[in-house]
């Protein structure tokens, strides 16, 4: 198991080159940068040229980006106006098609595997075939952007209707679009159809993943095991090549003095446990 952290633990403050070397210190040896602007200025060429040099001092992997999902994302709000691929609405949804290329043109500087991307937010119905259509519409292009650069699309599964394990498989077989693959999110999937069933429904296009815990009432971003999610179980049944990215969200109790280190040692906890909890689910079968 490669240990691989998302930035999003960090996401409200900006991503530095001190911030990228703790990171590594803790025993981290991949990152998924999120892409908010105020966090990680993926249209600036020298904020990415200083954050692809920090990696290759450190020996850090770029596994992923995680696709801009809002406009002009606030480090003091919980959350803004959403960027939405799709959106009815034409010309908002072409800005956030030109949003994502601009994020995925990182990859001509520091290479990256994955884009994890969101289809639309939790208030989407399933059943408003316009955004399935606008979605079909920006996917259709931005599949073919992403793979020349290397990249891979893979489409998360988030709360509410629209982006379910069983939607997303069923938008990936009936658009035809075989080069998207999904990230599994089981946070989201505990909130939503349970993580075993979700976990069924998107294996055969799996790709990546987001492990973070929650109570199943909202989504917490806890580290693993803080929550109600039954590892003993939802562990064993993972893929054992799917890449497993702690997302995580900075918690109160990561104050000062040390907030960083506190959440880092945090995350390596985590990392021990569910390391242990592989190695015992493999021994035992």
């Amino acid at each position: 198991m490669v240990r691989t952290l998302s930035t999003y633990l960090f996401v409200k403050r900006r991503l530095t080159p001190g911030l990228l070397a703790d990171i590594a210190r803790h025993g981290i040896k991949a990152v998924e940068i999120f892409c908010a602007r105020a966090h990680f200025n993926y249209q600036s060429p020298d904020a990415v040229r200083e954050i692809a040099g920090t990696l290759r001092d450190h020996n850090l992997t770029l596994h992923a980006l995680h696709a801009p999902a809002e406009r002009d994302f606030n480090p003091v709000h919980e959350s803004s106006a959403p960027l939405s691929i799709c959106d009815p609405e034409r010309v908002r949804r072409l800005e956030a098609v030109d949003e994502i290329k601009r994020a995925l043109d990182v990859a001509e500087h520091m290479p990256f595997r994955y884009l994890v991307q969101h289809i639309g937010s939790s208030r989407d119905a399933a059943d408003d075939g316009r955004r399935f259509d606008a979605a079909f519409s920006s996917l259709e292009h931005l599949h073919i952007f992403a793979k020349e650069r290397g990249v891979t699309l893979a489409l998360e599964n988030t709360p509410g209707e629209l982006a379910t394990p069983a939607h997303l498989r069923q938008f990936i077989v009936d658009t035809r679009l075989t080069d998207l693959r999904l990230c599994f999110d089981i946070g989201h999937a505990h909130l939503g159809d349970g993580v075993l069933a979700s976990l069924e429904a998107m294996r055969e296009f799996l790709a990546t993943s987001h492990i973070h815990d929650n109570h199943g009432l909202k989504d917490e971003h806890l580290l693993p095991y803080e929550g109600t999610i039954e590892w003993k179980s939802a562990l064993p049944a993972l893929p054992p090549e799917l890449p497993l990215v702690f997302e995580l969200k900075e918690q109160p109790a990561y104050a000062d003095p040390a907030p960083t280190s506190l959440a880092l040692s945090a995350a390596r906890a985590a990392f021990d446990r569910v390391e242990r909890a592989l190695s015992s689910s493999e021994q035992e079968s």
